[in-house]
């Protein structure tokens, strides 16, 4: 059994912890948060021990991981913290908000000898999982465009927080909802090599009301759009389109699959617990020594391609990417 502690108790980290009750293998027995009133009846509930800070944990030789689910800008030093600790670290994307300190978090638990795994669960979806397996088939033929789309109202409720600070959700709805879709895009067609981006913001709020466009260019030649809207009613779209045919994912279980000459095909997956699996696969990780499904070289170029949208709608051109040929190099590995 792994034992385990979770940092930060917002709406993301209760869910983490809820969607491990139960695990057979990972068991959170430790919660960090430094609002203590407000967690306490929650970790009540859990069984969880409650502390304000994140030291008492790395100092504890019985916790074995740490579930990373504290504000953008913590995770570079709580990272490189529970590395030097050898603890096994899972964190909520982004993992950063720039290439440079992603890459030193991994360097540093590359070091230590531990994994870092980050928490892009649509990986997770049935019907992402069902994209993957399609583009690779090759039935598609010729990759040659991608569109996607990630909304949803979750601002409406928040009128207070970190998630409303400019430096911790820069780019709008972009950094929370949009991210998903971009670390799609990069799973399936690799590294970005330019990126024109646009946020257009209505009001401040609480709530904020802002959109985001970008328009992308892969190093393999594929474009692609992406777009979120900050407050409206979820929705969410990934769309492959070939020289043989086209599959679109609508949500966690559909996929619409069109060919020439047929009839489109819908095709729907049996749901799953998606965070119950996302931790699945990190206690296997833990245990087995291997890989994270989302790998290291993905999250950089993501967050390459993140950086340069960031740029762009400053600056209202287009930016290349960095990093470019490092991300080349390990995508796959």
């Amino acid at each position: 059994m792994i034992r385990a502690a979770i940092a930060g108790l917002g709406r993301w980290g209760r869910n983490l912890v809820e969607a491990a009750s139960g695990h057979p293998r990972l068991k959170i027995v430790r919660a960090v948060e430094p609002d203590i009133k407000a967690a306490q009846q929650f970790c009540s509930q859990h069984d969880l021990e409650l502390t304000a800070d994140l030291d008492p944990v790395l100092a504890d030789d019985t916790i074995g991981a740490v579930l990373l689910a504290t504000p953008h800008s913590l995770h570079p030093a709580q990272v490189i913290a529970c590395a030097g600790a050898r603890k096994q670290i899972f964190c909520e994307k982004p993992l950063a908000l720039t290439h440079a300190d992603a890459a030193r978090m991994f360097g540093a638990c590359r070091d230590a000898g531990v994994m870092l795994a980050v928490g892009h669960n649509r990986r997770f979806w049935p019907s992402i999982r069902a994209l993957h397996e399609t583009l690779a088939s090759g039935q598609l033929g010729t990759i040659l465009h991608v569109e996607g789309h990630n909304s949803n109202e979750n601002s409406q409720k928040i009128t207070s927080g970190w998630r409303l600070s400019p430096e911790e959700s820069p780019g709008g709805g972009f950094t929370g909802a949009g991210l998903h879709v971009l670390d799609a895009f990069v799973s399936m067609m690799g590294p970005v090599e330019r990126v024109y981006a646009r946020l257009r913001q209505r009001e401040t709020g609480p709530p904020p009301l802002d959109t985001a466009v970008v328009a992308l260019d892969f190093v393999n030649g594929v474009t692609g759009t992406l777009a979120t809207v900050r407050a409206t009613p979820f929705y969410w779209r990934v769309h492959l389109f070939g020289t043989d045919g086209s599959a679109e994912v609508l949500d966690e279980t559909t996929m619409i699959l069109r060919k020439s000459g047929a009839a489109p095909q819908r095709l729907t997956y049996p749901a799953t617990d998606v965070l119950r699996a996302e931790l699945d696969a990190f206690a296997s990780a833990i245990e087995n020594k291997g890989t994270f499904p989302v790998r290291e070289a993905e999250v950089l170029a993501t967050l390459s391609a993140f950086e340069a949208a960031l740029q762009s709608m400053k600056s209202g051109l287009p930016v290349q990417c960095q990093n470019l040929q490092e991300n080349a190099g390990q995508h796959g590995r």
